[in-house]
């Protein structure tokens, strides 16, 4: 096998214990042999190790083997028939953000809401969608023209995805999605990445779906608020975890990584961090000593806070300083879904904005109002469909004072936060090529004097904050606001989207 050339000592130990978990499922990686699923008890394992240790790596290196395999890839649009031979594998995240940063990495992953809900396809739709993955002949279907299915069939082959084919042909989606439902047929292998963000409850729902679990996750970031302060993977024996030591990322001299395991010397406090933030900025422009936050920068990467009364100040900064009236949004403006408020017997409408990138914590572009009241129209971040219209419940914090103020609202639909400003709890599970992080906030947490799972709270604040920069990290240590070098601007989201098709959600509630 190739890979070995590739792997340190840990990786290696790990890729041939996920190995000996497939091999005991009938899949043997060695020899590409699939044998029929074996029914038993659910397997769990997971891969746990900081930023940089190389699990993205390792991650995308068995993806590549199961798939020479003969293993299918789900990726939650289109699944196709049955075969009773068949073995499935699906690539997970928690957000449409950590999902998106697999993807622009060659690894086709989607969200867990869109493995648990699978879309229903109009039958003659569905005519298309086999013949594309090969399953069916070349159909004939009404105001479809040949160059139409031409169209679709070199998109398929280009992305692998079956609702940005028939998109190419001229379809919306709700010309071939009319509905969706709960996962009935169970799958093979599920690689949850993030996994420090899952909660007891996702983990049964995923353990109903795959036999076979391996959760990939950073035992340094932050557990879920619910969760006691304990990561779903530290409930699994030794015996179930492989931890990964080294650092591969440090070896390309990455100064943001080098300050983030800094935060693992249990004698270093957060003056001397600080210091080594601005000794290291002095030398290195991936790292800025910001003696205030840059407001261009907002729109697209919100800066990250601990205390929520200092993401709200920042909110109302930003949209003073850009002359938002506080009736209405300007486009641009970035917000955060904070869930959907449907009643039950709205369940189908529920599903299908969730399937469509509207789960909590999403990072969303106003675009406009949509063409009827109450509705936006979002582009997604990180979303596979970005463009949504949906019916929207807007609520804006102001400083001071108790109740948000909602400068438009449908009677029902998707909730949205602001997102100039988030706290680093939420910002888990994404990664911005910029990230600011308040600085002021963590001392605050410092002198507290807060400790969580035996470290002190500000570590671990900090270690999340740092990691989700890509790029360049800002340590803004003064409460102070830039001014806007322009107006917000979304050509940039109207000309270049994530995918080809744009997704309506629009309905009377």
């Amino acid at each position: 096998m190739t890979t070995a050339l590739t792997y340190s000592d840990d990786q290696a130990e790990a890729h041939d214990r996920v190995s000996d978990m497939l091999r005991e499922a009938g899949i043997d990686l060695d020899e590409g042999l699939l044998l029929p699923p074996r029914d038993g008890k659910t397997k769990i394992m997971a891969i746990t190790g900081k930023a940089g240790s190389g699990k993205t790596l390792l991650l995308a290196e068995l993806f590549k083997a199961l798939q020479a395999a003969g293993v299918d890839v789900v990726s939650g649009d289109y699944e196709g028939r049955r075969r009773k031979d068949r073995r499935t594998l699906a690539i997970l995240a928690p957000t449409n953000k950590a999902a998106s940063v697999l993807r622009m990495r060659g690894v086709p992953a989607t969200t867990i809401h869109r493995i648990l809900y699978t879309p229903v396809y109009d039958p003659e739709y569905e005519r298309i969608a086999e013949w594309l993955m090969g399953q069916g002949d070349q159909p004939e279907i009404e105001g479809l023209t040949e160059v139409g299915l031409e169209r679709a069939k070199a998109s398929y082959e280009a992305h692998k995805s079956i609702p940005a084919a028939l998109a190419a042909a001229g379809l919306r989606g709700s010309d071939f999605i009319t509905g969706w439902k709960r996962r009935e047929d169970p799958l093979d292998i599920g690689f949850i990445d993030e996994a420090s963000m899952l909660d007891e409850r996702q983990v049964e729902d995923l353990r109903e779906i795959f036999p076979n679990l391996l959760l990939f996750g950073d035992p340094a970031q932050l557990a879920p608020v619910n969760q006691s302060g304990k990561m779903v993977f530290e409930t699994l024996a030794e015996s179930q975890i492989v931890n990964l030591n080294r650092i591969h990322r440090q070896d390309a001299d990455n100064p943001i990584l080098d300050l983030a395991h800094a935060l693992a010397d249990p004698d270093l406090g957060f003056e001397d961090f600080e210091r080594m933030v601005e000794d290291t900025a002095r030398r290195d422009d991936r790292v800025v000593w910001g003696q205030r936050v840059e407001v261009d920068l907002m729109a697209r990467s919100p800066v990250l806070v601990w205390r929520n009364a200092t993401r709200i100040r920042l909110i109302h900064a930003f949209r003073s300083v850009h002359g938002a009236p506080e009736e209405a949004l300007l486009e641009g403006e970035p917000l955060i879904c904070d869930g959907i408020e449907l009643p039950l017997k709205h369940r189908k409408k529920r599903l299908d904005l969730e399937a469509r990138g509207l789960i909590k914590g999403a990072q969303v572009i106003y675009l406009g109002p949509g063409r009827k009241p109450g509705f936006s129209r979002l582009h997604v971040m990180g979303a596979e469909d970005p463009q949504v219209s949906a019916a929207s419940i807007v609520k804006i914090e102001k400083p001071d004072e108790e109740e948000p103020f909602i400068p438009f609202a449908a009677r029902m639909g998707a909730t949205f936060l602001h997102g100039a400003a988030v706290t680093i709890h939420k910002a888990q599970g994404s990664q911005w090529d910029e990230v600011q992080v308040f600085a002021p906030d963590l001392y605050a947490a410092a002198r507290m004097g807060r400790v969580e799972a035996g470290q002190p709270l500000w570590k671990r604040l900090a270690y999340v904050a740092i990691t989700r920069a890509s790029e360049r990290l800002h340590w803004v240590v003064r409460n102070r606001l830039s001014k806007p070098s322009g107006p917000l601007q979304i050509d940039d989201l109207r000309a270049a989207p994530a995918a080809p098709l744009a997704l309506e959600v629009e309905a009377e509630f």
